[in-house]
């Protein structure tokens, strides 16, 4: 079990990355749509926490000052090992001074970070497919290609349980 601090894009990109999973699935490509427990929205990841006392984690994000939304402009196609499919956003100092900002706050409370999350080893992305076959990455690319650049606008941020898909939106966007 894993626990995520997210974050949650604008309804207009929101729809967007949906609509993507649906292309990808409709040719063939396994998305977060069919993953797992079904409940992904679309994302990205501040950090991925291994053990977690979930009230403290809650209480230190919270705690943490209100920050202003942040603008993104997705414009790339990533592939992690195993095959991760993701889009990746132009990283700004601004998300990635954030990004630390949180981590230090969550690992304060005990937590322990995920490897890939940590501050200057992370690489902000958006998933797209789990498990991407490398037959299929002509179709996925193609579909992708059809909707970049995407403009998106982090206006929210949520813990999601890993697992079960369970959301806890947080108070302030860190």
């Amino acid at each position: 079990m894993a626990l995520a601090v997210c974050l949650l894009f604008d309804s207009r990109a929101d729809r967007a990355v949906r609509t993507l999973w649906g292309r990808l699935e409709d040719a063939g490509i396994p998305t977060l749509l069919t993953h797992t427990h079904r409940r992904h929205v679309p994302h990205l990841s501040y950090a991925v926490l291994r053990t977690y006392d979930t009230d403290r984690v809650v209480a230190v994000l919270d705690a943490l000052p209100e920050a202003a939304p942040i603008p993104l402009r997705l414009d790339a196609v990533g592939l992690f090992h195993r095959g991760r499919a993701c889009l990746i956003p132009a990283p700004t100092a601004d998300l990635l001074v954030r990004q630390e900002r949180v981590v230090r706050a969550v690992e304060g409370t005990g937590a322990e970070l995920h490897r890939h999350y940590r501050p200057r080893s992370w690489t902000p992305h958006c998933s797209l497919s789990p498990r991407t076959r490398r037959d299929e990455l002509p179709r996925l690319t193609a579909a992708v290609y059809d909707v970049l650049p995407l403009e998106a606008t982090v206006v929210r941020a949520a813990l999601i349980d890993t697992v079960t898909g369970e959301h806890r939106r947080l108070m302030t966007l860190p």
